[in-house]
């Protein structure tokens, strides 16, 4: 923050594939059961246990490489490759077991502890599991195997639109204490659906975590505070799901870089942060303020949302409110990713840039049903025009309808953004068609657009949306918004 030659030919992709999917294998929990019996028709590439076919490559690979791609495996796959040939017959006993109980029947877990032996590396348990089958849970957690854990995962088994009442959330249950023992070990833990008292400050630390995620967590500011200031000294990336009894947080971290926020905050402060580069709100109704006084390295923000009239962020005293720029008393040069929620307002979005002044990709969430202006801007806009440097290079517009309003909005980028890459307008699949698309690339002036390698894509796909996000990885990427289809 400081003071104030692609082709030009446009093809149409292709619809998405429908994929229909097929009804698996039977559940059982028997292990040798799962693992025998699969190859019938051997793998491409298995030549050398598994009859015809091309040189066994994979195999000789060595085995600290193909135990890693087992781990990478879910569990019953893992599982499995002890049936792919000689070669991989002691690879998953001797590789750090990756045991996800997701799919996985009652007793199966316990059956793929004692088969195969090892330490365990990453464990995926459900969260219910603490509330109705906590002896279950501890006895696992308590198994010499996870003496070295590294991963631990308490994952929701209910949608995430599911939310606690009032009473439910009274019965949320403490952790076994068994939880606890691997806070020596532990790199990244998820924690969901019940409750850290706070007379656990002491066991909760630790020192080699760098990933921790809290979803639908009943825990005080006081204790939340703790472990992101002195509990978790390693810590990289915060994500705070429903958490609930948390009014405010502030952030003083050396060595943060990613928080991801869908709570009922009242206020968030990034006090000291000079490692922090993605900061997701992911609650776009959020009544939250967020002040950022020091994150010299922030990259990507949002999304921002125009639905709340208490929402409100500010960078140091330049204040934005409902996605209007209340006061611009200094620009902020580091965000170049920005995913907003708003309604088609060529006016604000150009308001945003005069603050965001480096924006490389902006991301657009719209309400179907919004009303749409005129977006008119030769004349409105033009000391803009000639005065900034336009620095888009991204534009991504979800719910487009190619009404006039909308078309107006997309050319102002077309005709004015140099060193714009790429335009995708995101439709429904009721108007995607042949017309659609070359009315579009008339309407919109493609044959006049200013970056000579700016291509356009008109799909029913979505960009991702990160207000679903659970998964920590997500919290990893550079970009989280960009369409993974």
């Amino acid at each position: 923050m400081e003071p104030t030659g692609r082709s030009t030919k446009r093809m149409r992709p292709a619809p998405p594939d429908i994929h229909q999917s097929t009804p698996g294998p039977a559940e059982t929990t028997d292990l040798e059961a799962t693992t025998a019996g699969r190859t019938q028709h051997p793998p491409p590439g298995a030549g050398r246990d598994g009859g015809e076919g091309s040189p066994d490559r994979i195999s000789d690979l060595p085995d600290a490489v193909l135990g890693e791609i087992i781990f990478l495996l879910p569990t019953k796959d893992g599982a499995r490759t002890q049936a792919l040939a000689s070669r991989w017959r002691h690879l998953w006993r001797a590789s750090p077991l990756n045991l996800d109980c997701r799919g996985l029947s009652g007793n199966f877990p316990g059956a793929i502890l004692s088969a195969h032996g090892g330490p365990v590396h990453r464990l995926c348990l459900p969260s219910l599991l603490l509330q109705y089958r906590a002896d279950v849970a501890g006895t696992w957690l308590r198994s010499p195997s996870l003496d070295k854990l590294q991963e631990l995962e308490f994952y929701l088994e209910l949608p995430i639109t599911y939310r606690f009442s009032f009473s439910r959330l009274q019965l949320l249950q403490p952790p076994p204490a068994s939880i606890f023992r691997f806070s020596s070990t532990l790199r990244v833990a998820t924690i969901s659906q019940c409750h850290l008292p706070d007379n656990t400050v002491e066991t909760l630390q630790f020192p080699l975590l760098k990933k921790l995620a809290l979803v639908e967590v009943k825990i005080s500011e006081g204790l939340l505070q703790s472990i992101i200031t002195s509990g978790c000294p390693a810590l990289e990336s915060l994500l705070l799901r429903t958490s609930f009894d948390i009014r405010g947080l502030r952030i003083n971290s050396p060595i943060l870089k990613s928080i991801g926020v869908h709570s009922r905050f009242v206020e968030l402060i990034i006090q000291d942060a000079p490692s922090l580069e993605r900061l997701l709100c992911l609650r776009m109704d959020m009544r939250m303020r967020v002040s950022v006084i020091s994150a010299p390295r922030l990259a990507t923000l949002g999304y921002i949302s125009q639905d709340s009239p208490d929402s409100k962020i500010m960078f140091g005293s330049t204040v934005i409110q409902r996605l209007c720029v209340v006061s611009l008393t200094m620009v902020v040069r580091t965000v170049k990713i920005l995913a907003v929620h708003m309604n088609f307002n060529l006016d604000m979005v150009i308001e945003l840039m005069k603050c965001f002044v480096c924006l490389e990709k902006l991301y657009m969430k719209i309400q179907t049903d919004s009303p749409a202006g005129t977006n008119f801007w030769r004349h409105k806009h033009r000391n803009f025009i000639t005065s900034q440097d336009i620095r888009l290079k991204t534009l991504v517009l979800g719910h487009y309808r190619g009404i006039q309003a909308q078309v107006n909005f997309v050319t102002f980028f077309i005709l004015n953004a140099k060193l714009l890459e790429s335009i995708r307008l995101e439709v429904d699949s009721r108007d995607y068609n042949d017309g659609f698309f070359a009315e579009q690339c008339r309407m919109l002036q493609m044959e006049k657009r200013v970056s000579r390698g700016a291509q356009l894509c008109v799909t029913t796909g979505s960009h991702n949306d990160v207000s679903s996000t659970v998964d920590l990885s997500d919290l990893d990427l550079v970009d989280p918004f960009t369409c993974r289809c």
